[in-house]
């Protein structure tokens, strides 16, 4: 642990957390701009850099863009992601009332204190985890990329069926190429296809190259992505305030790391548990949803403590929890090294320093955030015209970095533009991404347990212990919690509209 906190402050490393902090910033505040993009147009960059400035740069920026996502959503009432929606309950009302600096400060702090929270969560439960993984054996693995696979349903939007289809279509882009025993597959004649897809190319494809279509298709309706409104406040006193209810801020912090360390869950889920708790156990309940400060760092909170969170999954269980936390594990799988048990064993000073970073990148997220909040909150008025070709840019350049091959460049197109159509129809990127992912790692642990079953029962395989049992159990129950959560939903949506209809049929025309 010594070693990975004296690689976590070389100065290099220092250098790297505060540019990944500043491109986080900037990426948070323009909505639309997410944390996995950020983290995918970034990685090839770690491609050449050692493994611990790659990831404390890549970690910094999702710290920093998980904060800087309450700009946006305090200032016009516009969530830049799902984990900013519940900050926007808040911050806006407080913006309207002449608070808006204040409830950004306010999530500059909440932000930090979850990010400590998360880290120190991945600091500890991570090798524990890590002790119990060590056990596994390919049923068992395989096992954990089905359970992985269920939950990214969780992610799909509206529909749970989409959401598993499109975990599908991110495996089948992942056997593209030359298989395990060596076969070629899915080429359809097509040379360059036998290696595969690049991995930078193929996530920069998904996550990125359709948020652009989606600004170009907009422009007209929406030339700018945000309008800049200046607002007064006094910093100090804010986090003052904030300060004063250690005990929420801790609540806050707990339920973000819980639901963080449980993969597909992530921070939209931890920030609205969050948020529902707090207004449960807050004495005055008709404050929220006015101007709530504890509304916003409530969320803010349980946001970034989810961030440290997904990481211990991603560590223990080479499960990633979030879709940004898939990119970073592509990023050690581009540096050689395979998240899971023996990540600790082979680099546990790497892990560690992955989690101070971490640490440190919740300091520089809360400096910049509190000392430039103002100036911060004029990017929101880039224009359109200037965006897009940047972000392609970046794009075209991350995608041919790689393997200077410009067939990397039309592939990641190609993904980009098909992932958008998917988009039309309901389909969502993040299940396609984590396909991705996951899929060289359920297909070689499903054909070695095959090999296992020559000598040995199939039931006494897939079946015969009694962590296979628990992982089977965690998939049926994982699938079973989707849908009674969404048949719920559709109710109260139903209710809902139901009762808009009869508000409307007696207001007099």
């Amino acid at each position: 642990m010594l070693a990975g906190l004296l690689d976590a402050i070389t100065p290099m490393n220092l250098l790297f957390i505060c540019l990944g902090t500043v491109t986080g910033v900037v990426v948070g505040a323009l909505p639309g701009l997410t944390a996995t993009m950020g983290t995918a147009l970034l990685l090839p960059f770690t491609f050449v850099l050692p493994p611990v400035q790659g990831l404390a740069m890549l970690s910094a920026l999702y710290v920093a863009s998980m904060f800087a996502d309450s700009i946006p959503a305090c200032l016009v009432n516009t969530p830049g992601t799902p984990s900013a929606m519940a900050t926007a309950l808040d911050g806006f009302p407080l913006t309207k009332q002449g608070k808006g600096q204040q409830a950004i400060v306010a999530s500059a702090f909440s932000s930090f204190v979850g990010t400590t929270i998360g880290a120190l969560a991945f600091l500890f439960l991570a090798a524990p985890l890590t002790a119990i993984a060590l056990t596994f054996g390919p049923p068992e693995f395989f096992w954990v990329g089905v359970f992985a696979l269920t939950i990214i349903g969780s992610m799909a939007g509206k529909s749970l069926l989409k959401g598993l289809a499109g975990g599908a279509i991110g495996l089948m882009i992942s056997m593209i190429g030359t298989g395990p025993g060596g076969e070629v597959r899915y080429t359809f004649g097509i040379s360059q296809l036998q290696g595969g897809i690049s991995l930078a190319a193929a996530l920069i494809g998904i996550f990125a190259l359709p948020q652009v279509l989606n600004m170009v298709a907009d422009r007209r309706q929406r030339p700018y992505v945000a309008r800049y409104t200046r607002q007064p406040g006094v910093a100090l006193q804010t986090v003052k305030q904030v300060a004063a209810k250690p005990l929420h801020l801790l609540r806050a912090g707990l339920i973000g790391a819980f639901v963080g360390i449980l993969p597909g869950a992530g921070s939209p889920v931890a920030s609205l548990v969050a948020y529902n708790e707090t207004v449960r156990w807050s004495r005055d309940k008709s404050r929220f949803g006015k101007g709530a400060l504890e509304g916003v760092t409530a969320s803010e909170t349980a946001g970034n403590a989810a961030a440290g969170g997904a990481m211990v999954p991603l560590v223990a269980l080479g499960v990633p929890g979030s879709a940004p936390a898939a990119v970073i594990m592509g990023a050690l799988l581009l540096q050689g090294m395979q998240p899971g048990p023996d990540l600790f064993s082979t680099n546990g000073s790497l892990v560690y320093a992955f989690a101070f970073s971490i640490l440190i990148a919740g300091v520089t997220t809360y400096m910049l955030g509190s000392l430039m909040s103002r100036a911060i909150a004029r990017m929101v008025s880039v224009p359109i015209r200037l965006l897009a070709p940047l972000i392609l840019f970046l794009s075209t350049v991350g995608a041919f970095a790689i393997r200077n091959h410009m067939f990397d460049v039309y592939m990641m197109l190609a993904l980009g533009i098909g992932v958008w159509l998917l988009m039309k129809i309901g389909f969502h990127p993040g299940p396609i991404g984590l396909g991705v992912i996951l899929g060289p790692i359920v297909e070689p642990a499903l054909l070695q347990s095959l090999a296992i079953v020559e000598s040995s029962s199939m039931p006494a395989v897939f079946l015969g212990s009694v962590t296979n049992i628990v992982l089977i159990t965690l998939t049926v129950a994982s699938l079973c919690w989707i849908i009674v959560s969404r048949r719920k939903d559709r109710k109260k949506d139903a209710a809902d509209t139901t009762a808009d209809e009869s508000s409307g049929e007696k207001t007099p025309a």
